[in-house]
């Protein structure tokens, strides 16, 4: 059960950009800052770590090959130096660390990047990870899909966190699915805050808080707060006017990185934020009694449910790009220990038909 009272914070920090060590460095000291604020719970946005491809569909080809190397490189991986630093960092901090991050694929023989969320517990210890399972649009691009089996929660000190990633935020069946994992807290990561100008293909920079009355991420999230009786820290991705060393301004085409943090109750109720146009540490108190007040009129995994009339199937799978040999159609027994050749074999030498050990290597595998 989750405490009776904790804090939770956004951290909508700047990254190092494509700068892996200095990313890390900010990171740690963002963390320390958390802890000295008292927070149980810091969120940092999406693919933070060492920064969102805002170059996406703004270069050439040649010039996108050679960001996408650059960004393989300065990606984290789990066995890296970085994840014992960031864990000593978070253990000293004694919080919950949710980390968006670039993952370099940990599967042998295989460079592939994914769109992930890292979640450290309070004693720095690596507990899991999300990868996006779906990238949006152009991001199909940049990174893989994710592991069916990385949606998943996790059991915190202040109760079981969960994570979704940008759009994943309105898909229905991950938010449901989430849900019945017992989630209490969510995490909700973004690439910043936008205006919509009538969809989603047409948006620009938000320049203003007012932009929420406009971007899909102010109504998602307060209604996912809601609709699931969570605790929602949405963070959002900052980054300032100053270009990037190794860029050119006209490169960034997709920079909607004006933050836009957010920390909302179960009742969807905003307590901090929107933090939009500057860097900071957002942090909100947050009690229980927040989540029961809710849930005593909406509970979505108790009395105003009705699993006869709608269910839902979660699979636990994790891809891989070799699957177990099917029986090959020149064996006679069902589990394949027994070819053709070798019942003619076993017929010849004992004046059997083949027929007869045919049926006999048949019942043995029944």
């Amino acid at each position: 059960m989750p405490a009776e009272s904790f804090t939770l914070a956004a951290a909508q920090v700047e990254p190092v950009y494509h700068d892996k060590e200095g990313t890390l460095d900010k990171t740690c000291r963002y963390i320390e800052q958390a802890g000295r604020d008292g927070a149980d719970i810091v969120v940092f946005p999406e693919t933070y770590f060492p920064g969102y491809p805002y170059w996406r569909g703004s270069v050439s080809i040649s010039r996108w090959t050679d960001l996408m190397v650059d960004l393989q490189k300065n990606s984290l991986h789990v066995d890296d130096e970085a994840i014992e630093i960031l864990g000593e960092t978070v253990a000293e901090a004694d919080l919950t660390l949710v980390l968006g991050t670039n993952e370099s694929s940990d599967r042998q023989g295989s460079e592939t990047l994914y769109n992930s969320l890292f979640y450290f517990d309070s004693t720095g210890e690596l507990m899991g990870r999300h990868r996006k399972l779906m990238p949006t649009h152009e991001e199909r691009a940049i990174w893989g899909r994710g592991d069916p089996s990385s949606l998943a929660t996790y059991e915190t000190d202040v109760g079981r966190l969960g994570g979704l990633i940008c759009y994943e935020n309105h898909m229905t069946l991950s938010k449901a699915a989430l849900t019945t994992m017992g989630e209490e807290i969510h995490a909700a990561v973004w690439p910043g805050f936008w205006e919509q100008h009538g969809h989603p293909g047409d948006k620009t920079r938000a320049e203003t808080s007012e932009a929420m009355n406009t971007c899909d991420i102010y109504p998602a999230m307060r209604e996912y707060a809601f609709e699931t009786q969570s605790f929602v820290a949405a963070c959002s991705a900052y980054m300032s006017d100053a270009v990037p060393d190794g860029f050119s301004e006209d490169e960034l085409g997709f920079n909607v990185a004006a933050g836009g943090s957010m920390l909302i109750n179960p009742a969807g109720i905003v307590k901090a934020g929107p933090l939009v146009g500057e860097e900071g540490l957002l942090t909100a108190e947050f009690r229980d009694d927040e989540r029961r007040a809710t849930k005593a009129y909406f509970d979505a995994m108790g009395h105003y449910t009705r699993w006869d009339a709608v269910g839902l199937s979660i699979s636990d799978e994790t891809l891989s790009p070799s699957q177990p040999r099917e029986p090959s159609k020149n064996t006679v027994a069902g589990n394949g220990t027994l070819s053709v050749a070798q019942a003619q074999a076993v017929a010849d030498e004992y004046d059997v038909p083949v027929e007869a050990v045919e049926a006999v290597a048949d019942k043995l595998t029944d």
